[in-house]
């Protein structure tokens, strides 16, 4: 893939990424209505989250041009895979959570548990989606220290995040009881757990 199509293509996840920071405002809106105090996990560190979303649709570009090679077929194609299974949970997500869903991670006191789809296996899917997209779309490219670099940094920051949405969502007896056995990322089945 030339550097041209590559940075095209990742023009087009974040516009994706874009109609749904549309819908969480939206969403957003509607929970504050409701309870204008409800409290936000990672609220110090959101910027810091933003701006590394903001590097996943452009690093990788300016990494791939920088390289001038394309990715290996293989390595290509296992970001290929791993992209678009990030969509995909993310989009399986959305449809559960529907009007809850938002990037802010706004926890109201009067949370509608939500326990079908993904939510029937863990916790936190949103988080693994973001993980495999974080893997995947710099991949795509050849963006290696942008997979490696980009990946950590998300990672360091949602750990921070999960941890604080973790409390929140805990102090709810109806989410602890239905949802606190589950593990946070992979399903008992391969986590062993």
């Amino acid at each position: 893939m030339t550097p041209r199509r590559y940075a095209g293509l990742l023009l087009a996840f974040a516009a994706q990424r874009g109609f749904e920071l549309v819908y969480s405002a939206r969403n957003e809106r509607t929970i504050r209505r409701r309870q204008p105090g409800a409290p936000r996990a990672g609220e110090s560190i959101f910027k810091w989250i933003a701006l590394v979303n903001a590097g996943l649709f452009t690093l990788p570009a300016l990494e791939r041009w920088l390289r001038r090679r394309p990715a290996p077929p293989l390595v290509a194609g296992f970001g290929w895979v791993a992209a678009l299974s990030g969509v995909a949970l993310r989009l399986s997500v959305l449809l559960s959570l529907r009007a809850s869903w938002n990037v802010h991670a706004v926890v109201p006191d009067n949370l509608r548990v939500v326990d079908h789809g993904p939510y029937r296996f863990i916790r936190h899917p949103n988080y693994v989606a973001l993980g495999l997209e974080f893997l995947g779309l710099p991949l795509i490219g050849g963006a290696y220290v942008s997979a490696l670099g980009l990946g950590l940094a998300n990672a360091a920051l949602l750990r921070r995040r999960i941890v604080e949405e973790d409390a929140l969502l805990m102090a709810i007896p109806a989410y602890r009881e239905r949802m606190g056995g589950k593990p946070r990322f992979l399903p008992r089945l391969l986590s062993g757990r």
